[in-house]
């Protein structure tokens, strides 16, 4: 198993400190990701967001320990896109690495696998990238998912911005992978209640290489939405065939992958009018760490982050840091700070009850001249929404 420490970002940090601060030894910091596998396409841009946030801490002297600077180290491995190997890492680094602090994996699978590994360790754990109705069911205590996107939401609330654009009809194509299927699930029962039809409902395999015979079954179905609940590699292939086959559905909603920048960069203006899950974007002005961090990621990468895992990624390294100020490197301290803190992120505050998010909103964004816009709920909406 490959083993990536990134010495760079410690090393430099050190030798930018004052003498008086070089004996502080590096904080280490460990996680699990998805680096190659069926995931591996979407873990990058969690990746980023560690290092862009851990380069800024060294930059700034440090993490502060309860008041004590000390400089990040991150430690990786790849867990090849498998849950049960990234339960096995997670048990490396606290008990062989003996890591200081703990950052989560790539996706629902990998979160709710470690979840059983940091409860028998009691070591706090800040989530990200995991959204399941299964995450209710996690013993409180050592882990918190701070996304909204949670499926039994996204339906219903999803339903509600359909019914208000007067959408009639709706033709639904699901990947089979959980996150996906689960969304089908509290989707299609909130249609129905709200008198919207289910004109076509098809679910395909994840490694999916055409979808030419369901987008010509959708094209036929003449919907006034199209609800593709996809992951990043199908919705790459379903917005190039989807543009090929000329499928003009007003609305066009795809659930993961068109918050990446290679999405947009893939479709240019073709991409328009397309909406996702998400509730982040750098124009959100009520939250004033939110433009920041996007300039401070462009400036790193020279590309925008994924507005739904780089800032969540972000957004738990966040919690992390505050905490960490305020608690420092005690289990049981930094178990309480994280439980009842509220915290300051660059997607507004951020509270938890148990182990959710008792804050964000569930939302969603729409690409609008090649910029992403939050589009509802209207209380953060920083446009309008609109048509294909």
């Amino acid at each position: 198993m490959l083993k990536k420490l990134t010495y760079s970002l410690a090393a430099a940090a050190v030798m930018a400190l004052p003498f008086t601060a070089q004996a502080a030894e590096p904080l280490k910091i460990g996680y699990s990701i998805a680096n190659t596998g069926l995931f591996s396409k979407a873990a990058p841009s969690q990746m980023t967001a560690y290092d862009l946030w851990a380069e800024q801490v060294n930059a700034a002297g440090g993490l502060d320990v309860a008041g004590e600077k000390r400089p990040v180290e991150l430690v990786w491995y790849d867990d090849e896109s498998d849950p049960a190997k990234s339960a096995q890492i997670y048990e490396k680094l606290i008990n062989d690495d003996k890591v200081d602090l703990l950052l989560a994996p790539w996706g629902t699978p990998h979160h709710l696998n470690v979840a059983g590994v940091v409860e028998q360790n009691g070591f706090p754990m800040v989530g990200n990238t995991a959204a399941s109705v299964a995450i209710r069911e996690v013993q409180p205590g050592n882990i918190w998912f701070p996304t909204s996107a949670i499926p039994d939401r996204i339906g219903p609330a999803l339903t509600d911005m359909l019914k208000e654009q007067g959408v009639k009809s709706v033709g639904i194509l699901a990947n089979v992978l959980p996150f996906s299927q689960e969304n089908l699930q509290f989707l299609v029962p909130a249609l129905e209640a709200a008198g919207i039809e289910v004109k076509l409902n098809e679910s395909y395999p994840p490694d999916i290489k055409d979808m030419t015979p369901l987008l010509t079954q959708l094209k036929a179905a003449n919907v006034d939405a199209v609800l593709a609940l996809t992951y990043p590699s199908d919705a790459f292939l379903y917005m190039g065939q989807a543009k090929e086959l000329g499928i003009s559905s007003p609305y066009q909603f795809l659930l993961i992958g068109p918050t990446i920048a290679a999405f947009k960069d893939a479709f240019g203006p073709v991409a328009d009018g397309v909406i996702t899950v998400g509730h982040w974007a750098e124009s959100q002005t009520d939250w004033p760490r939110a433009k920041p961090f996007f300039d401070a990621y462009v400036a790193k990468y020279g590309a925008a982050p994924d507005y739904l895992d780089s800032a969540l990624a972000y957004m738990s390294c966040e919690i992390l840091q505050q905490a960490v100020a305020k608690a420092g490197l005690d289990h049981d301290k930094l178990r309480e700070a994280i439980s009842t803190m509220t915290f300051d992120t660059i997607n507004g505050p951020v509270r938890f009850d148990g182990v959710e998010n008792a804050i964000t909103p569930t939302a969603f964004l729409q690409i609008q001249d090649g910029a992403m816009q939050i589009v509802w709920p209207k209380d953060i909406a920083t446009a309008p929404i609109a048509k294909r």
